[in-house]
């Protein structure tokens, strides 16, 4: 769509958070609908967590066609949903939101978005051991699809019961799954025989891109590192990971996956991937 061309047939999809100033998902999205030439639009709105059960009658007093729902609001906005799928409900967060007719029904593109991201650079985690480090939202969905695709699971956290809470939660795809906390000593167990290390951690997020959540000396060739902050575009955890000879995935392709999966559930068009990732490391000032 012409970005001056909104009338009143555009449809309108957004995200909402709190904050929300940081998000680089209108520049991905719009890039896509200009592309396809489809006339919707996408905004970011700003909800507090005291406003979330307004926001969603909004959505639907406005006919809003799809909304992203990110940090804080992946849980409790399920409360104000009509329907969830089935895989969003088993990982208990809701990233999101369709709208047919007033009738919300809330998704998981995040577990769909980190698989498709690891295919697209050939790691298949089927009967891989990977160590997810952090056992936050990201993390019960990357570790859900993880274990769904048959990996073999250890998942470290700062607070190491979270970590065994969550293993016990997906237990029943993935009987073994190994917790603990993220000490070296822990670390460099689960380390010994990984083949994927997944970072869900904020450790090395802009403004504090100095952190890495591993040592450098626990990194080597045959490992596949995928961290899912994308803000640096890349972190000092797959720098490092890079030089020691690693396969390194960047949270770019994750954002621009999940954000494609939206995408078609809203418009029933195939979502341009490529051109949302190139959208994604322009807003965030890199070229790829």
């Amino acid at each position: 769509m012409d970005g001056n061309a909104v009338s009143g047939r555009t449809r309108v999809c957004g995200v909402i958070g709190d904050p929300v100033e940081h998000t680089v998902s209108p520049a991905m999205h719009n890039a896509a609908f200009a592309a396809l030439g489809i006339d919707y639009i996408y905004l970011p709105f700003r909800v507090r967590k005291e406003h979330l059960g307004r926001a969603m009658d909004g959505v639907r007093g406005l006919n809003i066609r799809g909304m992203n729902v990110t940090i804080p609001h992946k849980i409790e906005v399920m409360a104000f949903l009509d329907e969830i799928e089935p895989l969003a409900r088993r990982i208990g967060a809701v990233n999101a939101i369709t709208n047919d007719d007033g009738f919300l029904t809330g998704s998981n593109t995040d577990a769909g978005g980190f698989i498709q991201a690891l295919l697209e650079h050939g790691a298949k985690p089927a009967g891989r051991k990977a160590v997810v480090l952090g056992a936050g939202g990201a993390s019960r969905a990357i570790s859900f699809a993880l274990a769904e695709k048959g990996a073999r699971l250890v998942i470290l956290n700062r607070h190491p019961e979270r970590a065994r809470d969550l293993a016990r939660q997906i237990s029943d795809l993935s009987p073994g799954i190994e917790a603990g906390g993220l000490s070296e000593e822990d670390l460099s167990a689960a380390m010994r025989d990984a083949e994927i290390l997944v970072n869900t951690t904020s450790a090395g997020m802009t403004p504090e891109a100095s952190l890495t959540p591993v040592p450098v000396g626990l990194l080597r060739p045959g490992l596949t590192v995928f961290d899912i902050v994308y803000n640096p575009a890349e972190t000092r955890l797959l720098r490092e990971a890079r030089a020691a000879g690693a396969a390194v995935i960047g949270g770019v392709d994750m954002l621009a996956w999940q954000g494609a999966l939206a995408f078609e559930k809203w418009t029933g068009r195939k979502a341009p991937v490529g051109l949302m990732k190139q959208a994604a490391m322009r807003a965030l000032g890199h070229e790829n």
